[in-house]
């Protein structure tokens, strides 16, 4: 049996929220663009269908409040499910109480949810009389089903569901019985416009979250209030680590000098790890010719994430005299003058494949691998802006690698090793790697149309990651345009998601880039090119961090990593503050010393609100034992050490990144 798999559809296609809603729901990533296939829905997990059903139970309990109500899409989402209501009356977190007692009602009912399938003749009528997404025939039409069943392909069967009175257009699953829907809590309510439209109706979208047991709901809370704890964006101001600014722009962070020593920590913690890998460093430019964007294939197909061009006069010389430009089609004629079109990066990769060409390369030369921590700009729509999870100008940790088929197993294998050190480092011990593959349907579409090049890298890829024995899952549809694709996802230490990293194969680009080496024979052929980015960006890894670290960094990676603090300020004792001072910092240690005149309390309580890692607090005693007392933050004191014995802890915890 077949069901349209535009039915009930799972969220992002339909529409695209432009308010953020609050902690509980706020995705990190954009939706996806195509709702679940038939194949993705029968892959639904149990915890999938309850909150689907809950999101039906959701709406049969709206309709008996405000019987006028229309629906729209009503999926499952990450952390819970909505529905998205057209209705007069503002709903707000007042009317949550009233709608979840209705919709225990409907639980402690027990209705059956029941699958019917009908014809298109019959959903179009029951929708031109009110019945879908509604508890019986209505003088207004269902317009938003009417809308979708219109887009249903004509060979596709049409299926509803029915719980008690509510019917709904919808292609499942769902749990047997309302019944069987566990703990559940609204918990907020945003703003969308149908199909992502500006021009379309605006509707709200109620938000909540199920659970099997109550103790499951009860935990996801708790988890929740500490992330607000946690959340990066608080703790950025509370630490002066970052700012937004209106006048520099939405989503261009800038980052103040205690969030700048975070992002230069891990930018030489790339450098070391990669140059033991064998990688070289490279530099590029951040905009470059329309021509190289078209050559890539990002352009037309990623224009929309790319900032608009910039068309610039006077490069008529230099056109002239390289043929290879001349003529070019980034290049028009427009008020009598030659102009060229310009875009900001928003990959590194061409600029690295031209890298590649720029010398004749042989076999002997491959695997190259070529890393940048290169600056990036994409246009990211203004609603899904979030803190430095989503921005419009990012660093990315981003290397290239070219090799034969051959070395291309142990190079994808090192990368993956690669980001398990990494993870290992930051104690990250939960994490997944999304195996993203293409669609064969979609080739020439969404997907480039090398069949046979798509079935040997993605067999490549699962072997490597079946051998090496990494936790990953397997996604369909979802590769990239060139090859197929990595994503990491990560999970904090309370538990809270984050896509991080990606790792990606790429079989295109080098034939788009005619990128060719020499082999044995001395026959050209072409690489294989694998993208990898294992820190991800400056950005939204830092982001990641705070909430992880909940502030307080490893030593190795704090703003602040000692701070001096003086029992008093008498001039014998304050230079032997500030002798310790200069030791720590001629051996590169981010030192400071407060010699502010307020009582030492108030000192190391400043420290703390700081998240300063470790005090050495000097008294007249420390002073005349050439010792120091020792706190460490979140842990207290430590006692009194002797001074070189303490600055050599400190150096020795800095050299080898303890955690």
């Amino acid at each position: 049996m077949s069901v349209s798999n535009s039915l009930c559809p799972s969220g992002a296609s339909w529409l695209i929220p432009f308010v953020i809603p609050s902690e509980v729901e706020e995705s990190l990533d954009p939706m996806p663009d195509e709702r679940k296939t038939l194949e993705e829905r029968t892959q639904m997990t149990d915890l999938e269908r309850l909150r689907h059903s809950a999101s039906h139970v959701l709406a049969t309990a709206i309709l008996k409040i405000w019987p006028e109500a229309q629906f729209a899409a009503g999926p499952p989402v990450e952390n819970g499910f909505y529905y998205d209501v057209d209705l007069p009356h503002r709903i707000s977190p007042d009317d949550f109480e009233k709608i979840e007692a209705e919709m225990k009602n409907e639980i402690k009912a027990n209705h059956p949810f029941e699958k019917i399938e009908v014809s298109r003749d019959e959903a179009l009528e029951l929708g031109k009389l009110g019945r879908l997404a509604g508890l019986g025939e209505r003088a207004e039409p269902s317009k938003y089903k009417l809308d979708i069943i219109e887009n249903i392909p004509a060979d596709e069967k049409i299926s509803l569901y029915r719980n008690g009175d509510f019917i709904d257009l919808c292609a499942g699953p769902h749990v047997m019985r309302t019944g069987n829907i566990g703990a559940f809590k609204l918990t907020t309510v945003a703003s969308a416009y149908y199909k992502g439209d500006e021009k379309n109706p605006q509707l709200q979208r109620v938000y909540g979250t199920a659970f099997k047991t109550k103790k499951e709901l009860d935990n996801y809370f708790a988890m929740l209030e500490e992330a607000k704890k946690r959340d990066h964006r608080k703790l950025g101001r509370e630490l002066e680590l970052f700012v937004f600014d209106d006048d520099v722009g939405p989503g261009l962070p800038m980052f103040l000098p205690r969030g700048a020593v975070i992002a230069e920590e891990l930018e030489k913690l790339a450098k070391e790890t990669e140059f033991a890998a064998g990688y070289q460093r490279v530099r590029t430019p951040h905009i470059a010719r329309e021509s190289l964007y078209k050559k890539s294939g990002h352009l037309p197909y990623y224009a929309e994430s790319m900032f608009p061009p910039m068309e610039l006069a006077g490069d008529v010389e230099s056109l002239n005299r390289d043929p290879l430009h001349r003529g070019a089609s980034d290049s028009t004629i427009h008020d009598s003058r030659i102009t060229t079109k310009y875009y900001l990066k928003a990959m590194n990769c061409p600029h690295h494949h031209k890298l590649f060409a720029s010398v004749p390369r042989s076999y002997r030369d491959l695997p190259l691998r070529l890393a940048e921590y290169g600056t990036c700009y994409r246009y990211e729509k203004s609603g899904e802006l979030f803190g430095l999870m989503r921005v419009r100008s990012l660093q990315m940790n981003d290397a290239h690698l070219y090799m034969t088929p051959e070395q291309f197993e142990a190079e994808f294998n090192a990368v993956n090793e690669m980001y398990l050190n990494y993870f290992k480092l930051f104690g990250i011990d939960k994490y997944l790697m999304r195996f993203s593959t293409h669609d064969p349907a979609k080739l020439g579409q969404k997907f480039v149309d090398e069949p046979e090049l798509w079935k040997k890298t993605e067999e490549m890829t699962r072997n490597v990651l079946k051998n090496s024995g990494i936790n990953y899952v397997e996604v369909p549809n979802e590769a990239a345009f060139y090859g197929p694709k990595i994503d990491v996802q990560a999970w904090s230490v309370i538990g809270r998601e984050f896509s991080i990293a990606t790792n990606q194969v790429d079989f295109a680009q080098p034939r788009n880039f005619d990128l060719r080496y020499k082999d044995r024979d001395n026959v050209d052929k072409i690489p294989i090119c694998i993208h990898r980015a294992p820190l991800g960006t400056h950005e939204r890894f830092i982001g990641f961090l705070i909430e992880h670290y909940a502030g307080n960094f490893p030593l190795w990676l704090s703003p602040e990593q000692v701070r001096i603090l003086t029992i008093g300020d008498e001039p014998k004792l304050m230079d032997y503050a500030r002798s310790i001072l200069n030791e720590l910092r001629a051996h590169q240690v981010r030192a400071e010393i407060d010699d502010s005149t307020d009582k030492i309390n108030g000192k190391i309580q400043r420290a703390e609100q700081m998240k300063v890692h470790s005090m050495f607090v000097i008294g007249k005693r420390d002073m005349e034992a050439n010792a120091v007392s020792v706190r460490v933050h979140g842990k207290g004191n430590l006692g009194a050490k002797p001074r070189a014995e303490a600055i050599a802890e400190i150096l020795l915890s800095i050299k080898e990144r303890r955690p």
